[in-house]
């Protein structure tokens, strides 16, 4: 390795195997870089073109970009550029960084002050008036569903603040997002960020997409379910059934109760441990004081699957039913968000249902753009799509719906793989 910030000739030949990344046309070495995302970084090392991931993820990070500045690195030559630049595909990723520069410029990636406080509002609003009947009325069910939607809306927007789109100020919305899925879902803002990311960078890509680990609860594509035995075979024939009643909520307790607290303790999260364990003293302690325990659980029980199976199942809708790629495959960030991923057909209950992610295509491709400009840049993205002969998949919710069970269905029951 050399100095100064430079490759020296062995390094880089050493290094161009799995050891660099190609972010703008530079070759940086990641081979003693600790990520502070975690193994992210493997996932752009070796072959392929980073550009648009690095972009995307760190944009508005000046830290990011100083260390990236920080590693040793040197221009890409010719050759290399040909094997692993624009991942194939150059006049698209120069179409789709003609677009977003237009965008940027017109103010589609700045914060809206309005839209903070209204979402905010929202959660805000959803609690108090769930809480009160619970507490003072009569209306159990009724403020059980209130409280469990909340709930899933509270991981909406600490999805936003965790892309850092919601107020666009890093350590505003990293507080945000702890307070948001700490007190509201009881689950870690950092372990998300990190496993999301991981999504994000290799959406459906096996080994890559963490979205596709799901195993032993739920397989999402035949590759997966090829792992399961026993129980967990028999468990997956089932599963187009139970994903919404049960697996959904399973998933959220194992998240809550044991994933999520492990991870923090491990990472020295203490601020997130404050906000989990507030959760669970407000919700035993205060709200259902007075319960017995059986009860207490019952209510809890109720209340987290509605919760879990609202937010886990529209999450579903936009990939889980769509073809996978293999490994060793390396796809163009605009390609991803085309062959791996749904829109949901828009309309004004869409749109707030699903907190304006029904636009998985538009946030595949600018993740750090707030999420409610979407609808408005939704157009100019399916000209960019038509142009490079890109499908970009629309579909009715309830006929996504029926498509994702199906899929579960016949992934539990079937040995043949959707893949690219």
């Amino acid at each position: 390795m050399g100095k100064g910030g430079q490759l020296t000739r062995g390094a880089v030949v050493a290094a161009a195997r799995d050891e660099t990344v190609l972010i703008e046309g530079e070759l940086y070495d990641v081979s003693d870089f600790r990520h502070p995302g975690g193994s992210i970084v493997k996932f752009l090392t070796g072959a392929g073109d980073a550009t648009e991931a690095f972009k995307e993820f760190h944009g508005r990070s000046k830290k990011a970009k100083a260390m990236l500045k920080a590693l040793p690195h040197k221009k890409a030559t010719n050759a290399e550029m040909k094997a692993r630049g624009f991942n194939g595909e150059e006049a698209m990723s120069k179409d789709f960084a003609k677009l977003r520069s237009d965008l940027e410029a017109e103010g589609f990636f700045e914060s809206s002050p309005s839209e903070v406080f209204y979402r905010l509002s929202e959660i805000v609003v959803m609690h108090v008036l769930g809480l009160y009947l619970l507490m003072k009325t009569p209306y159990y069910f009724a403020s059980i569903t209130i409280l469990g939607i909340v709930s899933g809306r509270c991981g909406w927007l600490m999805h936003e603040g965790g892309h850092y789109s919601l107020t666009a100020n890093i350590a505003v919305d990293k507080f945000l997002q702890e307070v948001l899925y700490g007190v509201g879902c009881g689950m870690s803002a950092a372990w998300w960020r990190v496993q999301h990311n991981k999504h994000h960078a290799a959406p459906q890509k096996l080994k890559h997409d963490v979205d596709l680990d799901t195993l032993p609860l739920v397989a999402f594509n035949a590759k997966i379910a090829e792992d399961a035995e026993g129980v967990v075979k028999f468990w997956l024939k089932l599963q187009g059934v139970l994903f919404i009643p049960v697996s959904c909520f399973l998933v959220a307790l194992g998240w809550q109760y044991f994933l999520h607290p492990r991870y923090v303790l491990r990472a020295k999260k203490y601020r997130e441990a404050f906000f989990i364990i507030l959760r669970n003293l407000l919700i035993f302690g205060v709200v259902l004081k007075g319960y017995s325990w059986p009860a207490a659980l019952v209510t809890y029980f109720l209340y987290g699957q509605i919760a879990s199976s609202y937010i886990f199942t529209n999450f579903a809708l936009s990939h889980s039913h769509l073809p996978v790629t293999e490994p060793t495959k390396y796809l163009n960030w605009t390609e991803y968000a085309a062959k791996h991923t749904t829109n949901i057909a828009p309309n004004f209950l869409i749109n707030w249902w699903m907190a304006y992610l029904n636009f998985q295509i538009e946030h595949h491709l600018f993740p750090s753009m707030p999420q409610f400009r979407h609808r408005t840049i939704a157009p100019r993205v399916k000209a960019l799509f038509e142009k490079h002969g890109l499908p970009y998949d629309v579909r009715p919710y309830f006929s996504c719906l029926g498509e994702t069970l199906w899929n579960l269905h016949v992934v539990g029951n079937d040995s043949h793989a959707k893949v690219e």
